[in-house]
């Protein structure tokens, strides 16, 4: 049983379950659970569609309770139906905690893949962790000396399913051909986000930044980075009321799906919602300002919860403020105009990149998946060498 909530999540869950049957040739595993679409298009049969709960900020997530509670319920029925060998939780963790508790007292093996960052809010869950999951492996590199640290050692880090797996698979110069875009000219990536709430909050004031460096810079080329077609809608409302406001963008600003790593790597410079697309902005070698802005009571209620130094994963996995923060009220179009602008100098473009270099290295050399798959294969039937 696997389950995930959110699209990265989705994407890191399809990818274990591809290294599972890989090394799992002389069986046929069966995989259910809570599956969002590239799960199900990994053969993962879905109790539960994934898509449907990916819901940011308390008062989003208390109004969808209901549906919150229906799929707690699906998968515990599924569980108890089935008898999974194992369950392995996908990150989400405020819904994925809860079901580690109800299914371990139901006598089932849990894996927690995606560590819940305990370390940035909410640490005393580790008490969950430890009495109810078997394993957790982890993918940033702090986290194992961090589990270690206060007292809880079933954890191991495989290094993030992204190292070796992002990858531009175009050179910008053929990017710029296809898009109509100026190789020999600035290009900036915007990369808003894949949720709604995000895109509606996000876009517009990136929308809004652009406006601005082009009336000091019109040679400056923006190109909007959407994660799928069901971002597309929101997308276009948000740019048709940046016209309405006044923005003047005609020409300037090209909206690709599907394309954020050719995006990325076309891109001198780029502006990136908080999430893991700061890791694959990294890895890709893209200076980054990174943003977010949530609603004024999501973020009233929540930053007091928030103990770590940076909220960019980037940053935190560097130690260092690598990539410049623009978080709610500081996140406005003249500050993300101004750090654009900074990246943009040949100078400070290429000290950036040699930051991140040393710091997506520390993500590791690729096969996360594969690692992970041998844990969890390893849980279900130890290997004479592990006994």
């Amino acid at each position: 049983m696997i389950v995930a909530g959110e699209a990265s999540g989705d994407l890191h869950a399809s990818k274990l379950v591809k290294a599972l049957r890989e090394l799992s040739p002389d069986s046929e595993p069966i995989f259910f659970g809570s599956a969002g679409e590239r799960m199900r298009q990994a053969g993962v049969e879905a109790v539960v569609r994934a898509d449907d709960l990916s819901i940011v900020g308390l008062p989003e997530i208390g109004r969808a309770l209901p549906m919150f509670l229906r799929a707690f319920r699906a998968l515990k029925h599924a569980a108890a139906g089935r008898r999974p060998d194992v369950v392995v939780l996908v990150d989400f963790p405020d819904f994925n905690l809860k079901l580690a508790k109800a299914l371990k007292r139901q006598g089932f093996r849990i894996v927690y893949y995606i560590s819940p960052q305990l370390w940035a809010w909410r640490g005393y869950r580790i008490r969950t962790v430890r009495r109810y999951v078997d394993l957790v492996i982890s993918i940033l590199p702090f986290e194992k000396d961090w589990y270690a640290h206060r007292g809880l050692d079933q954890v191991e880090y495989v290094g993030s399913p992204l190292a070796r797996e992002v990858h531009a698979t175009e050179d910008k110069s053929a990017f710029a051909t296809r898009h109509a875009l100026d190789p020999e000219k600035p290009i900036v990536a915007l990369l808003p986000g894949s949720r709604h709430k995000e895109i509606v909050r996000i876009l517009p004031v990136m929308l809004a930044a652009a406006a601005d460096m082009l009336r000091s810079e019109s040679s400056i080329q923006f190109v909007v980075a959407l994660g799928s077609q069901k971002n597309l809608a929101d997308a276009r409302s948000a740019i048709a009321s940046a016209a309405d406001a006044g923005a003047h963008l005609d020409g300037k600003l090209t909206v690709v799906q599907g394309e954020t790593f050719n995006a990325l790597n076309a891109s001198d410079a780029a502006a990136v919602a908080s999430g893991t697309a700061t890791l694959e902005t990294a890895i890709i070698g893209t200076p980054m300002a990174i943003v977010y802005k949530t609603s004024s009571l999501n973020y009233r209620l929540l930053r007091p919860l928030i103990d770590v130094d940076h909220f960019g994963l980037i940053n935190l996995i560097a130690g260092q403020r690598i990539a410049a923060e623009l978080i709610q009220d500081d996140f406005t179009a003249r500050s993300l105009a101004g750090e654009l602008f900074k990246l943009l100098e040949p100078a400070e473009n290429q000290r950036v990149r040699g930051q991140l270099r040393i710091a997506s290295d520390k993500l590791g050399h690729g096969g996360a998946s594969r690692r992970a798959a041998l844990l969890i294969l390893d849980l279900i039937e130890p290997s004479d060498e592990s006994k």
